[in-house]
């Protein structure tokens, strides 16, 4: 089993509803952060990625037919010439929004103490070093951001062609994303989830 649908929008863009869609459409196991909270041990790896380290993306995806969301949106060129035949979502939503939903999530948990060390501490660690380092530069204002995700959309529009490319926002429903992957529409409602509200209060438990 390898990669046939690559996520390349950042997180907060709806990537756990593109997930619960992505699997419900048969593109089982997802990849997202939450996985990676479910089997630190992948942690070290990605962050080892991030480094510029050589791994193996098939031993590191085993049993995964989908990504989205951080860790593996920084890698979507990597992950994009490694799985020629996958195809890639840009998951997107209206800046300003996103901006404001990062900021009272994401953002803020990488302010936090850090935890104790173990597990999730390797995590956390793999995640500021990707999402507040490598990708914002650690800089939370919202001009640098919004020029951030702006710059990276576009390079994504850039590069990958037209025909293998999807830009989605999850509020288009099952639609543009069952049509681009040549499957049918089921007979239940498109998934919803990670409210600003579901993500930190998943945080405090």
């Amino acid at each position: 089993m390898s990669l046939s649908v690559i996520g390349a929008g950042f997180g907060r863009t709806g990537t756990l509803s593109l997930k619960m869609a992505l699997e419900q459409l048969g593109f089982a196991r997802c990849h997202h952060m939450m996985e990676v909270f479910a089997h630190p041990d992948q942690a070290s790896v990605w962050h080892a990625a991030a480094r510029g380290e050589k791994i193996d993306w098939d031993a590191l995806l085993e049993g995964y037919r989908a990504s989205v969301d951080w860790p593996s949106c920084h890698f979507w060129r990597e992950l994009a010439a490694y799985y020629p035949d996958a195809r890639v979502i840009l998951s997107t939503r209206d800046p300003g929004r996103w901006y404001k939903s990062i900021s009272q999530t994401i953002f803020r948990v990488m302010e936090d103490d850090p935890p104790p060390a173990g597990p999730g501490q390797d995590v956390l660690g793999m995640a500021k070093y990707i999402v507040q380092e490598k990708t914002f530069g650690g800089r939370t204002d919202e001009a640098h951001v919004l020029d951030v995700l702006a710059r990276h959309e576009a390079e994504v529009k850039r590069t990958i062609a037209p025909a293998r490319l999807l830009v989605f926002d999850v509020a288009e429903g099952w639609g543009p994303l069952c049509r681009f992957l040549g499957v049918a529409v089921p007979e239940v409602p498109f998934p919803r989830s990670n409210s600003t509200e579901e993500f930190n209060a998943r945080q405090k438990e």
